[in-house]
Formats: structure tokens, sequence, C-alpha cells
């Protein structure tokens, strides 16, 4: 298995540099930023009497003439999660891991899956995706405000996310600094996560997957024409800046990793693109 998954890995590098090769306008393709040095991802991942230590800080400047996409990755850790981690880091872009806390004891190795993601930012981010994902019983879930805003606190802390960064099971809410939109169905307890300090982060276009057997429904052309299309209509949260929904689990076969190869590679030859984790998404509580 682990040989497989090495080979899976060389191959999908290997597309990715003869893809960069192929690409005369733009040449070779430099990574959007280096990945935390390792005395950063230390401080990152320790803790202090209890208390995971919070990702360094530094100042954040947004371009005005760039575009930036935020690319996320539902559900993990489960089968393609580290596919997908492998395609981001080869190909130098950054990415979001809104992982459910469950999903970790469900997986020999979803504890180091979830470590490797929260100790790789600055190029990746951990993020919350509550502890059991609603169990799949959404209307319940919400409405009871109080039992699932201790979900999102039990998964904060087996998870150890560093940043106070949510998305709900089922919904795309938005919680932000002075901010809550939501439906009336999980309005109670995004008003609850919003006096806890917590920013909660929806999304503006879906990488659609079937749910029959989990492989995407758009091809990266078309999933990239609708980015394109997006920025260009101003149809997103806020002017500039679009925030990408896709499950890990879609990536999990080879053909579909290619295609998420090709999807960045795609986006990359547009020089005003910049990928970028959610934390420096506009707007957010510190």
């Amino acid at each position: 298995m682990e040989q497989h998954s090495k080979g899976i890995r060389l191959l999908l590098a290997g597309l990715i540099g003869l893809m960069a090769c192929n690409n005369t306008t733009a040449g070779k393709p430099e990574p959007e930023t280096d990945i935390a040095t390792d005395s950063a991802k230390q401080a990152y991942a320790a803790k202090v009497n209890g208390t995971v230590v919070k990702a360094p800080e530094t100042p954040y400047t947004i371009d005005t003439t760039k575009q930036y996409i935020y690319l996320t990755f539902d559900d993990g850790p489960q089968p393609g999660t580290m596919g997908c981690y492998n395609t981001c880091k080869d190909a130098g872009v950054k990415a979001t891991f809104f992982m459910v806390g469950l999903h970790q004891l469900k997986k020999s190795d979803g504890k180091k899956l979830v470590g490797m993601i929260r100790n790789s930012y600055p190029q990746f981010l951990l993020a919350n995706h509550s502890y059991d994902h609603a169990q799949e019983h959404y209307k319940y879930f919400y409405q009871h405000p109080d039992m699932a805003f201790q979900t999102f606190l039990r998964a904060q802390d087996s998870l150890q996310v560093p940043k106070k960064i949510i998305r709900l099971p089922g919904n795309g809410a938005w919680v932000k600094e002075g901010r809550v939109k939501a439906s009336h169905l999980v309005s109670a307890v995004a008003h609850q996560l919003d006096s806890a300090g917590f920013n909660v982060i929806g999304w503006d276009l879906e990488w659609n997957f079937n749910h029959k057997d989990a492989r995407p429904v758009q091809s990266p052309e078309k999933l990239a024409a609708q980015i394109d299309s997006a920025f260009a209509r101003n149809q997103t949260q806020t002017k500039n800046h679009l925030v990408l929904l896709s499950h890990d689990r879609m990536f999990q076969r080879t053909p579909d990793s290619i295609s998420l190869v090709r999807f960045i590679q795609i986006l990359k030859k547009n020089p005003k693109y910049v990928f970028e984790t959610v934390d420096h998404y506009p707007g957010l509580k510190k």
C-alpha cells in the first residue's frame, strides 16, 4: 500500500512538472509561498499548559491587483486526504482542510494526518468542521444549538485546531467581524459561535461530486471557467476573494487526483490568481 501511494505521488509530481514545462507563457511556476520553517512548525504545534500555541502572526497585506482563491477540502481525515495534501504540496499552492474530530478515530492514521496538516502551516491550515458532522442529521443538529455549539468546542479541542475558524456541516453560513449571514435554521448556533469569537466560513463555489461514488462532476476546465466567471461578474461574498468548496474523498482515485493537478495548473497560468488559506480572508476576527 505504501509503495502504491508513493507511486501515485510520483506520477502526479511528474504530471505537474510536465504541465509546467508545456506552459511556454508562464515559464516554470514558482510556489505561492514557502512552507513554514522547522522552528515555526514546532512553535505552531507546541502546547503550553495544555493550550495549543497559535501559528506565529506575521503582517499580511492583501494585494488589490490580485484575485484570491481559497481552496478548501472538507470532511477529512478520510480516503483522499493524503492525496490532496501531496498534490497541493507538490504544486506549491495553499489550501485549508476543514476536518471532523470523529474521523481522526476512524482511520488508523487519522491522528497522524491531522497532525501533518496542523504542522504544515502556512501552506496548509487545519480548521474545524465539527466533531461528528451532525451525524448527517442536520435539521435536528441545528434545532439544538447548545448541543451543536458543544460539538464545535469538542472538535476544537480534540483536533487541536489553532485558529477559531469553523465551517458548519452541510451549511454555507458566514460569521465574520460584525457580520452574521445565516439561515433561520442555523442562526442560533451561528450567533453563539460569533459571541465566542469564532469565524464561520461558507463558500462561493463548489466542486460538485457524484454522491454514489464521490467522483468529481465538473471537469477541471469547466470549474476553472466558473471561477473566471464568478470573479468577472463579482459573484462572491467579498470582491476578488473566492472560497472553493471540495471534499477530500473526491480525489482518492488516481484519475481524479490528476484532475486536481490539472485544475491547479490551469489557475496558476493566470498571473492575477493567488492561492491562500482562509485565515487571511478579509474581515475575520483575530
